[in-house]
């Protein structure tokens, strides 16, 4: 099986509450995200989805991802899609770093393998745990008393674990922080994420304002020196995030002692094989994870819900469904909502079907011209005379 051709399609998620705000004030209020195909010589075709959390949370962006398939997708046609290490192999030879950029095509490529062999991607990955995977609901950055009553309603819905976005003016936090403890109930989790936006002094305002309550803080600090030297003045369970984005700090937080949870997002480490590996480290040093994305729709909630049903219970603390968060669904056959969980299907592969009348046009491209001999060998650079990569600039301005 060869792959004879990677497209994308630029999809806009609009959110259900308007705007998504997070530290310093940085809020997205429609989301840009890019669907990649991956097709194959035996009619077999693969789906995949990146959205970055806007321009300033990762080194990721939106246009990134579709300027980095140009450049990389050109390098893959010709190779079995099945081979998942040969293609990241071959994806980290290409394209140096940009890890989001890659991400959707391994998530393709996993579909195709689920497809291929008749599997669902959790069964591939190791096997169903558990009936369901348990949700977090992020709570968007607002006054103390309007994100208060947001847990409530949320709370209501059936999560039970909430993440509030923080990391903004530390005393208004404060405030935030004891507003929305004070609606939960005493088995509900609340995370403070201050998404890198707190400094040093400032996060070491708030974990002493907060010392009493029963609360999870995320990545205080921009830095990994700086949340470390938060972590050791804190009796607070303490996760870490974008500081995390490889199996070697992996390796080093765990020595640290850095975290008692990692948050594994798929786009951060390149797609799901290596996030994996990460899983799969986490679950030999008995380390609890969050497993999730930056944003996405229906393919991305897909692929969360397939890594993380397939990951440990007593190691899984929590997830998310993003395809709740927006307006437009982009795929049918996703995992749904249902008190406060979700579950992987139980179809081949990802078990998503495409929404062809929402994702539109084909907005790139790169295919197989001539037909490939029957070698053993991939073929791994056809720029010329194997490989057209087309951007339809008419497209592209349509759809932006």
């Amino acid at each position: 099986m060869k792959i004879t051709r990677i497209f994308a399609h630029r999809v806009e998620l609009p959110l259900v509450e308007g705007n998504y705000t997070w530290n310093r004030g940085n809020f997205v209020s429609v989301f840009d995200s890019t669907v990649v195909g991956v097709e194959t010589d035996e009619g077999l075709i693969g789906y995949g989805e990146a959205c970055p959390l806007g321009s300033c949370y990762l080194p990721a962006y939106a246009d990134g991802v579709r300027a980095g398939l140009r450049e990389l997708g050109p390098h893959l046609l010709g190779f079995d899609p099945r081979e998942l290490g040969v293609l990241n192999q071959q994806m980290d030879a290409s394209l140096a770093g940009h890890p989001y950029v890659k991400s959707a095509i391994d998530i393709a490529c996993w579909d195709i393998l689920g497809k291929a062999t008749g599997l669902p991607v959790c069964v591939l990955m190791g096997g169903r745990f558990g009936d369901g995977v348990r949700l977090y609901r992020a709570i968007s950055q607002l006054d103390p008393e309007l994100m208060a009553e947001n847990v409530a309603m949320y709370r209501d819905q059936g999560y039970t674990r909430f993440q509030l976005k923080v990391g903004g003016d530390p005393d208004t936090d404060i405030e935030r922080i004891h507003a929305a403890r004070a609606v939960l109930r005493p088995n509900d989790r609340l995370v403070a994420d201050a998404n890198c936006g707190w400094s040093q002094h400032e996060a070491m305002r708030v974990v002493q304002g907060v010392r009493d309550l029963d609360v999870y803080i995320e990545q205080p600090c921009l830095t990994y020196e700086e949340s470390l030297s938060i972590r050791r003045n804190t009796n607070l369970p303490f996760i870490m995030d974008e500081n995390i984005d490889s199996l070697a700090m992996l390796l080093r937080a765990n020595r640290d002692q850095a975290m008692d949870v990692v948050n594994l997002k798929i786009s951060k480490f390149g797609g799901l094989t290596k996030t994996k590996q990460a899983r799969d480290l986490c679950v030999s040093l008995g380390l609890a994870m969050t497993i999730e994305d930056t944003w996405g729709s229906d393919i991305t909630t897909a692929a969360i819900a397939h890594l993380a049903h397939s990951s440990p219970e007593s190691l899984r603390f929590t997830s998310t469904d993003f395809n709740s968060y927006n307006t437009v669904s982009n795929a049918s056959g996703a995992p749904q909502r249902q008190s406060g969980f979700m579950s992987a299907g139980d179809e081949p592969g990802l078990g998503v079907s495409p929404r062809l009348e929402v994702l539109g046009e084909v907005v790139w491209q790169c295919a197989i011209r001539n037909r490939i001999s029957e070698s053993s060998t991939p073929v791994s650079n056809i720029h010329q005379a194997k490989a057209t990569s087309v951007a339809n600039p008419a497209s592209l301005a349509k759809a932006k």
